[in-house]
């Protein structure tokens, strides 16, 4: 990854519709360029979308919670995770270590509709618990972009 990398990337995550002709004018570089740059970035996974982002809030889903579940060993985390994949209000899932063995991140309409969300989520055998915390406010959004200065 070099500063034209970057700079591309940074241009791309700023303005996503900018285009390829109108980046290679910006950037200086020819379009044959930028395009195979940004295939190889494609490539190469440093890319992995192009957007659109969503905002769940503005999708009607304002409750943001984070939820430690512990599983039965025995039935292995492929179950509740093609589980978890089924349920819309669950956007992240992660297998971890420490007390617990998936978070997730969830959303919902509301705080009661939240006990619906965790209902669903531990509607799979091999859940045996789950531990709720709700988020309050975002201090820091999921971000990537910061990273790119010290690739």
């Amino acid at each position: 990854m070099d500063d034209l990398d970057r700079t591309l990337i940074n241009l791309f995550a700023a303005e996503p519709r900018v285009g390829v002709l109108e980046a290679s004018r910006r950037l200086g570089v020819a379009r044959g360029t930028v395009q195979a740059r940004l295939d190889r970035l494609v490539a190469s996974g440093v890319v992995t979308g192009w957007g659109p982002d969503l905002s769940p809030e503005a999708l009607g889903f304002p409750v943001t919670a984070f939820l430690t579940l512990e599983i039965s060993q025995s039935a292995g985390h492929e179950a509740a995770a093609g589980h978890l994949a089924s349920i819309p209000e669950v956007l992240e899932a992660y297998t971890i270590t420490g007390v617990g063995d998936l978070w997730c991140r969830v959303v919902s309409r509301s705080n009661s509709d939240l006990q619906r969300v965790i209902d669903r989520v531990v509607a799979v055998e091999g859940v045996q618990r789950a531990s709720t915390v709700m988020a309050l406010a975002t201090q820091v959004p999921y971000r990537v972009l910061p990273l790119l200065t010290e690739a």
